[in-house]
């Protein structure tokens, strides 16, 4: 078996006396697509950000393609996407200078990728070279998508990807998830409160709870083990939204 893509032991984070992470393990394989969920504040942000290397934690070690977070390489760096829940995009650059900037940072960056998602996606000239400040929040998320999207990673972290999109948005997201990343076998983390999104994305959860991850495995046998143990007779279908309270609560 293959060695894990994310590798968490034992972390800790603290925000003063406030507990956000508490021995926490974790491991996602590659080829992996997990749905992380949570209550608001149960700290999936902060997670996603210690996996990375974006915030240093207080115990424990975290690994990322063998390499410790904190010494990544540069090669190990460009196998990473990441979406954040803000797009903390560089707000005075247009679209185009920021991806110019990004193209000349990633070796494996796809041209023809960019291109065909800018124009599916609604970036004519006049926005392409319009001020990221002046763009909508919607437009600033597409965009942040299209950076994180554009060098193909084999790691693709996503936390709340779709905050600001419509319904037309997200289904075009989604639909470039499957067809155009989850297909490829990338490895992807999937932080979101919408739970019908993930339903059509992941294939397994991991819910967070008090620091730690209280479940996690294949969505289709935590919905059907929920299902069988009510009263030790088959109960009626479990949803998602019946497990997240269940387990979250």
């Amino acid at each position: 078996m293959t060695a894990p893509i994310i590798q968490m032991r034992d972390v800790a984070k603290y925000f003063g006396s406030a507990i956000v992470l508490s021995s926490l393990d974790w491991e996602v394989r590659q080829g992996q697509v997990i749905g992380l969920l949570g209550r608001n504040g149960a700290g999936k942000s902060t997670l996603m950000e210690c996996l990375l290397g974006l915030r240093e934690v207080d115990a424990g070690s975290v690994r990322l393609f063998g390499e410790d977070v904190a010494a990544l390489s540069d090669t190990t760096r460009a196998r990473i996407g990441y979406v954040p829940q803000k797009s903390n995009l560089f707000e005075w650059m247009t679209p185009l200078q920021l991806l110019d900037y990004f193209k000349a940072m990633y070796p494996r960056w796809n041209q023809v990728k960019v291109d065909a998602l800018l124009e599916r996606w609604g970036f004519d000239a006049l926005l392409l070279n319009k001020p990221i400040g002046r763009l909508s929040g919607g437009e600033q998320q597409r965009l942040s998508i299209i950076r994180a999207l554009a060098h193909n990673p084999e790691l693709l972290v996503l936390d709340e990807p779709v905050s600001a999109l419509d319904p037309a948005g997200r289904r075009a997201f989604l639909a470039e998830l499957v067809d155009g990343v989850i297909e490829r076998g990338t490895t992807v983390v999937f932080s979101t409160h919408i739970l019908t999104d993930l339903e059509r994305v992941a294939l397994d959860v991991a819910f967070l709870k008090e620091g730690r991850l209280a479940l996690q495995g294949p969505l289709d046998e935590l919905l059907e083990g929920a299902r069988n143990t009510v009263n030790g007779r088959r109960a009626e279908p479990v949803s998602l939204e019946d497990l997240f309270i269940e387990v979250t609560q």
